[in-house]
């Protein structure tokens, strides 16, 4: 059974998994900056380690309907850790979407209950989009 309880441990993995995505955007932001891209990437790959566990973890990366995202993700993570960080970005923009495109209407109804993005998220037109694309995997 999948323990849903919030640990310390879980805590700090949640917090490095927002730090990783802030220093992500902040590399973005600042012209793909070599050093906070990398941070981020360490930070987010450590915070989600840490979340879901080291074992669920490489459980998830190493799933054969999952390769196609792992490995792209991997080698944009090495681009970017060598100063290749552009095409390393967009290497691992497709491995973060082939890998969590099943995560998505999770998301949906998570966002839904944040009090003003949720009322937004509820509006016709995004929640239609929502509602088309509702289980579906992205193509690869």
């Amino acid at each position: 059974m999948v323990s849903f309880e919030m640990n310390d441990r879980k805590k700090i993995g949640l917090g490095l998994t927002g730090f990783g995505i802030f220093f992500s955007f902040l590399g973005i932001i600042f012209f793909f900056d070599k050093g906070l891209l990398a941070m981020g990437n360490i930070l987010f790959i450590s915070g989600v380690m840490l979340t879901i566990g080291l074992k669920s973890t490489l459980q998830f990366f190493a799933k054969p309907k999952n390769y196609k995202g792992t490995i792209s993700f991997g080698i944009g993570f090495f681009l970017v850790l060598i100063g290749w960080a552009v095409i390393g970005m967009i290497l691992e923009a497709y491995g973060f979407i082939v890998l969590f495109s099943g995560f998505w209407p999770t998301l949906a109804v998570f966002l839904q209950k944040i009090p003003i993005l949720g009322w937004l998220i509820q509006q016709p037109f995004v929640s239609s989009f929502f509602d088309r694309n509702r289980g579906r995997r992205v193509p690869v």
